[in-house]
């Protein structure tokens, strides 16, 4: 069940609607406030009594980048546990990896690896840390395939189990509140991918985490949500007042993050490189057999909101490593006319007409297909389908998906 309680006007009623929110043509006067930002000024009135988990990441900052973890212990708020998803809780870790277990060196708290974490392994850890309430902090990006999304999750049904108290302290989307792409299908879930989700999801982890209530876990999860204050989902981070912490270290900009949705799905291919080990990942793609021609013909399909230069790059890690790569730099040139995963879907479809295209293979299954969620991308562009093709297949399913998300959310929109 959803709680409608409110401590001191904090904690949203979370049935529906836009959370508080005074939206006119101008910008709002007041501040942009998050979830955290409102709760620390509130004295952490929520949590005081309680033992808290903590769920958390180092994008966990209020304003003067005070991570939430480090207030929290310094005001005297009992925590019994953190708990560090992918990267972990300080963030040390590359993709693909976790900080493991043990003692956080600032405040002498005890941190738990919940990257890869079952339900059953969350639900074992809550009680060992003997938390009554966990607090959801963590910046997502805005793709399916972006790990934290699922940790949520997972935690969540974790806490509906032992019938604990699940708070979020909202963060915006950083690339806003639209939904794009394929809808995941049966038979192509995994840790890429695991629910039914399209592949830009367009909400925030506290519209998520009202979605994952209604739409998978029946109700069960006694949710709070403390609402970003100031934002609307039309608005996107990178023209915001607000703090920017690389929620990864493959993402280190907002700009990375607008992309990522398409570009990571140059995963999926082994022959191009989706500029890991540069400093402008998902931002740069490229490959050894590749030249100008590609980008020549990606910039002639004339996609809206984006422009792309001849780009060469050296990787320094991960594919293609010390090899010189040709390819194109991704430039948003108007973010509220870009797609991004049309825009990667353009690119998709001139690359495979090159000889050194290849698929990225991992034993029997197409990567691509897990990010994508069904073989539809992958073997309408393989059979010589048009942009249009590729992306007209999922009209209807994400026509159904907006139409299903519609009463979960938060913030306005357009279209929603």
């Amino acid at each position: 069940m959803e709680h409608a309680v409110k401590r001191r006007g904090l904690l949203s009623a979370t049935l529906g609607g836009a959370a508080g929110l005074s939206i006119g043509a101008a910008k709002p006067a007041q501040r942009l406030l998050t979830g955290m930002d409102r709760l620390a000024a509130d004295s952490w009135a929520a949590l005081r009594g309680e033992r808290a988990g903590i769920v958390a990441n180092p994008t966990a900052v209020d304003r003067e980048y005070r991570h939430l973890v480090d207030r929290m212990h310094a005001d005297g708020v009992t925590i019994g546990g953190i708990f560090g998803p992918e990267h972990g809780f300080r963030g040390s870790a590359q993709a693909g990896g976790s900080e493991g277990a043990g003692v956080d060196a600032r405040t002498g708290l005890t941190v738990y690896d919940a990257y890869l974490a079952t339900v059953d392994t969350w639900a074992q850890m809550f009680t060992a840390a003997g938390v009554r309430v966990i607090v959801f902090d963590i910046q997502d990006i805005g793709a399916r395939f972006y790990t934290y999304i699922y940790t949520l999750y997972d935690s969540m049904a974790a806490a509906a189990r032992l019938g604990l108290r699940y708070l979020v302290l909202d963060r915006p989307n950083p690339i806003g509140g639209r939904a794009y792409g394929p809808m995941m299908t049966d038979g192509f879930t995994s840790g890429v991918g695991r629910l039914k989700l399209v592949q830009q999801h367009g909400m925030t982890v506290g519209e998520l985490a009202r979605f994952y209530n209604g739409e998978f876990l029946g109700g069960k999860v006694d949710l709070e949500l403390v609402t970003c204050r100031g934002w609307d989902a039309r608005r996107f981070t990178g023209g915001l007042d607000l703090p920017w912490v690389l929620p990864s270290p493959n993402v280190p900009t907002p700009d990375t993050a607008l992309v990522y949705p398409g570009t990571g799905m140059f995963e999926g291919v082994s022959a191009l490189s989706e500029g890991r080990g540069t400093t402008r990942p998902f931002e740069l793609i490229g490959g050894p057999g590749f030249d100008y021609r590609w980008g020549d013909r990606v910039a002639a399909l004339n996609l809206p909101g984006v422009a792309f230069r001849e780009a060469y790059f050296t990787p320094t890690f991960n594919k293609f490593v010390g090899e010189l790569c040709a390819g194109v730099e991704v430039k948003v040139v108007d973010r509220t006319a870009f797609d991004p995963i049309r825009t990667a879907v353009g690119m998709l479809v001139e690359a495979r007409k090159e000889a050194a295209f290849r698929w990225r293979l991992d034993g029997s299954r197409y990567w691509i297909d897990l990010l994508t969620g069904s073989t539809r991308l992958r073997t309408t562009i393989d059979a010589g389908g048009s942009v249009a093709d590729v992306v007209g297949a999922w009209s209807g399913e994400l026509a159904a998906f907006e139409a299903q998300r519609r009463k979960y959310l938060l913030y306005p929109r357009s279209g929603a």
